[in-house]
């Protein structure tokens, strides 16, 4: 072994120890900003310890190094570039884009072995990781980039569900085994190797196409747990143990995490797999239809907040959709000023990802002591004097707790038990489960009508006003 060979595997060493140290750190919102910075540190540690493993081998021409050099300085732009434009409501479309990028790569690595093999040539230990590369990999590509473009609009959020999706998928799957167990015993060829690619990419739109928007910050973890497994796979095709290690903590940590978002939504990830939830339900929707809507001004919701001893403010997908995260803070602040307890209550599922209200609010400085977490507030609601929901819907609907709703039996936010609800919305328009929000039209709750960061700052001045 060379002493290029001990320091790289040092330096893997030292990289896997950042990846498991960052990951613990990103348990707590205090602490996720240092855990993501030791992360890519060892990331970093890992790129240059293969980078001088390629430098010091027999394949390393000048042409071979100069397209590395280009690789690593496009990828490192482009990454940049996207970190740095993209804006916080936007990242769960950012980190769909980087799942199908990781797939893609990983997928590339497993093609490249395999096809550059004569017959029969190859290994049966590294055949069998390189098929799952290429059919993990292509399905995480593909699929991915279909939940980007229903997170961003491109492609409707409502389930996209066509006459005999489950016949189609089932003979994809078939084909996958059939091409992929080919492959695995060291078998090659362009054309089986075509029909895998082929197949695997196919399944990855037929897979998440007729998944509702409802469910995309599940599909978005199951997909990254992806993306994780064919980088480990990648790792054992080309011995690379960085990439094993990285891979397989991504894969571990991402399936924990769609395992903890499904039970949030009270669902199986099998059935959110299969698709479907989206649709209204005709029940939830006969119930709103038959009750009316109480409609607040401004200064009545500042008279209640004002005067109340106890707020808790609920966050949703419209708060971010107007980047009212300041605003929402700068009312909070006041109200405090006032001698009012004021909290956060964030749903697992709030927003389009995991974390993604614990990022905009610490953004906008929110103590992190602040944020609770569902089960945290819910015994609380009963003794809050008033809830500000701001452009949540489903996360509160208290339809989930009726049978017969697209939500029955998911997880919400008690905030009817609150002694007064006071919601800021555009309109009465559904949340991605297509169904009306009981809350709405209950007599305790009422609606201000506003965009989130217009109705904020006007509850803000009348506060002001009213205090001043």
């Amino acid at each position: 072994m060379t002493t290029i060979d001990v320091v790289a595997r040092l330096a893997y060493l030292g990289a896997a120890t950042c990846f498991v140290l960052g990951l613990h750190l990103m348990n707590s919102p205090a602490t996720a900003r240092r855990g993501n910075r030791l992360s890519a540190g060892g990331m970093l540690l890992a790129v240059a310890a293969t980078a001088g493993l390629l430098a010091d081998s027999t394949a390393a021409t000048p042409t071979a190094l100069w397209v590395l050099a280009a690789g690593v300085a496009v990828g490192a732009a482009a990454g940049l570039y996207g970190a740095r434009r993209a804006p916080t409501t936007s990242m769960p479309q950012l980190v769909s884009i980087f799942n199908a990028a990781g797939g893609g790569a990983a997928a590339l690595i497993g093609l490249h072995e395999v096809l550059r093999a004569t017959a029969g040539s190859l290994p049966v230990r590294v055949a069998t990781p390189a098929a799952l590369d290429i059919v993990i990999g292509a399905v995480t590509l593909s699929g991915s980039l279909i939940a980007s473009g229903k997170l961003h609009g491109v492609i409707t959020g409502r389930p996209l569900v066509f006459p005999g999706v489950r016949a189609v998928n089932a003979g994809l799957g078939l084909a996958i085994a059939a091409a992929g167990g080919y492959v695995a015993t060291g078998h090659t060829g362009l054309p089986v190797v075509l029909v895998l690619s082929v197949a695997a990419l196919a399944f990855g739109v037929t897979m998440v196409l007729p998944i509702g928007g409802a469910d995309m910050p599940v599909v978005i973890s199951l997909l990254n747990a992806f993306t994780g497994t064919a980088v480990a796979m990648a790792g054992f095709v080309i011995g690379n143990t960085g990439l094993i290690i990285a891979g397989a903590l991504v894969g571990a940590s991402g399936t924990i995490l769609t395992k903890l978002m499904a039970d949030a939504m009270n669902r199986s990830i099998m059935n959110i797999v299969v698709g479907g939830f989206g649709a209204a339900d005709s029940d939830g929707s006969v119930v709103a239809a038959k009750a009316s809507v109480r409609e607040l001004s401004v200064d009545d919701a500042a008279i209640q907040l004002a005067y109340a001893s106890r707020v808790v403010i609920v966050p949703g997908y419209g708060l971010a959709a107007a980047q009212a995260q300041h605003s929402v803070n700068e009312l909070a602040t006041m109200l405090q000023s006032r001698g009012v307890d004021v909290t956060y209550a964030i749903h697992p599922v709030a927003g389009r990802m995991p974390g993604h209200m614990n990022v905009l609010l610490a953004e906008a400085n929110v103590p992190y002591d602040q944020m609770r977490d569902m089960d945290e507030a819910n015994p609380d609601f009963a003794r809050t004097d008033v809830v500000l929901v701001v452009g949540a819907n489903d996360i509160v609907n208290p339809a989930a707790r009726r049978a017969g709703t697209a939500i029955s039996g998911m997880p919400i936010l008690d905030v009817d038990r609150a002694t007064s609800v006071i919601v800021i919305k555009r309109s009465m328009g559904y949340g991605y489960a297509g169904i009306d929000n009981e809350l709405y039209t209950d007599p305790k709750t009422g609606m201000l009508f506003s965009d989130a960061k217009v109705g904020l700052t006007a509850l803000t001045s009348a506060v002001k006003t009213l205090v001043g």
